[in-house]
């Protein structure tokens, strides 16, 4: 009876570690795309619930009838780099937010029908054999990178400053030291439940070295009307590359998908394909009449998986139905708003560091001559170049690409993509 009752309350404890994964990773997307368009702050708070509440619908969904395991569908960090992008060329473009906010809501309610046709038709099972172990390293590798350069800067309070804040990067490095040291050194649910104990810690901790005064708590509902971006229009530059987009953005499914077969010990099949990326489409087509950052599967939730040791779906369900109830409970999203930036950085730098074992398992085996080596290095080390340049470089490429070769990961997966194919061409033709 005491290890039953025992069971219950490490699945409960893991569904609350799922619930703060799924806070962190959203949270910040929907207030920096509600400054990007110029929103009022009763619009983005009502965004910041609308988000909560139909990301836990979409994770029980995909949990349930979709691929059915317990990874997170979130919105999607391609598709939020492209919004921004093209959020911020207004002025280049000559064109109001509005009508750009209008032209990516109808692109993505295209992309997201196209989507959900072609996953039904099996584009999940031809795409699923491009992604060879080269192609899963250079992805999650690119990902790895762009996620920990997001977090480290949250560390290092560089998110409201331009220089390193001493005192906030050293707690934040010392919480990060006692997360890893919990999940390495301790035993059973220390280590399975880390991630939770150190945020408890850190939010506990910071508190104390950092008190800062409550903001005022503006209440609203999550749903104010269609389309708050603008209303629907047709910039055909806009609206093209946003239906690009989401085509693109079927890359984290597969890629999702395929990664989880290591971590879940089995192979997954082609109707999890068909379905998950059926539900990522029609989740893409609602999400633009919201104003919501469409989505896809988060290949980050294999690193948080591996943190954790935790791959039920019970705590997962929890804690999409914890998430679910956040966003509907205005007081409980002023709660968790307060988590200081940088302790949810933190403890995500922590979790996804396990996404760089991931990648480097595709590469086990592998012999690298000085021929080969191109297959790994070249798209590698672009798309990780391509990170570190200015956005403001690609000021003077055409409007209807930027977005596109503008983004690291996305051009290295093309590459690295284009390279593989042209090596299986010349294993053929000799």
């Amino acid at each position: 009876m005491a290890i039953q009752q025992q069971r219950i309350t490490i699945t409960f404890l893991a569904g609350f570690q799922w619930l703060f994964f799924m806070f962190a990773n959203t949270v910040v997307i929907p207030i920096s795309i509600g400054g990007a368009f110029g929103l009022e702050q009763v619009e983005i708070i009502s965004a910041l619930q609308r988000s909560f509440i139909f990301t836990g619908i979409t994770c029980i969904l995909q949990g349930l009838v979709g691929h059915r395991l317990a990874l997170m569908e979130g919105q999607s960090g391609l598709w939020w780099g492209v919004i921004l992008s093209l959020a911020a060329t207004a002025s280049a473009l000559n064109l109001d937010l509005a009508t750009i906010g209008g032209s990516i809501a109808v692109g993505a309610i295209i992309s997201g029908i196209l989507v959900a046709i072609l996953g039904m038709l099996g584009i999940g099972e031809i795409l699923k054999k491009w992604f060879t172990p080269v192609v899963m390293f250079v992805f999650l590798l690119l990902l790895a990178n762009q996620l920990i350069f997001i977090f480290l800067k949250g560390m290092l309070g560089l998110n409201s400053s331009y220089h390193i804040d001493v005192k906030v990067a050293c707690f934040s490095l010392v919480l990060a030291a006692i997360t890893i040291v919990l999940n390495v050194k301790g035993k059973g649910a220390i280590s399975n439940l880390a991630l939770l104990i150190g945020m408890v810690i850190g939010w506990i901790g910071a508190v104390f070295l950092f008190p800062s005064e409550a903001g005022e708590t503006i209440k609203t509902t999550p749903f104010l009307g269609w389309f708050p971006w603008g209303e629907p229009s047709f910039e055909w530059g806009i609206v093209v590359t946003i239906v690009i987009t989401g085509l693109l953005n079927t890359t984290n499914t597969i890629a999702t998908l395929k990664g989880s077969e290591d971590i879940f010990e089995k192979e997954a099949k082609p109707k999890q394909y068909k379905a998950s990326l059926f539900l990522s489409g029609s989740f893409t087509s609602l999400s633009g009449a919201l104003g919501l950052v469409p989505y896809a599967p988060y290949a980050s939730s294999l690193g948080f998986i591996q943190s954790t040791g935790i791959k039920g779906k019970a705590p997962f369900f929890i804690g999409s139905v914890l998430f679910i109830l956040l966003g509907a409970i205005p007081s409980l999203s002023a709660f968790f708003s307060t988590i200081p930036d940088n302790v949810g950085n933190t403890i995500l730098f922590v979790a996804y560091l396990q996404l760089f074992r991931s990648a480097l398992r595709n590469i086990e085996g592998l012999t690298f001559t000085t021929k080969t080596i191109y297959r790994v290095a070249l798209p590698s080390l672009l798309g990780l170049s391509i990170m570190i340049i200015p956005k403001e470089a690609f000021a003077s490429v055409p409007a209807l690409i930027s977005p596109l070769v503008s983004n690291g990961m996305l051009m290295g997966i093309i590459v690295a993509l284009i390279m593989e194919f042209c090596y299986c061409l010349q294993r053929f033709i000799h």
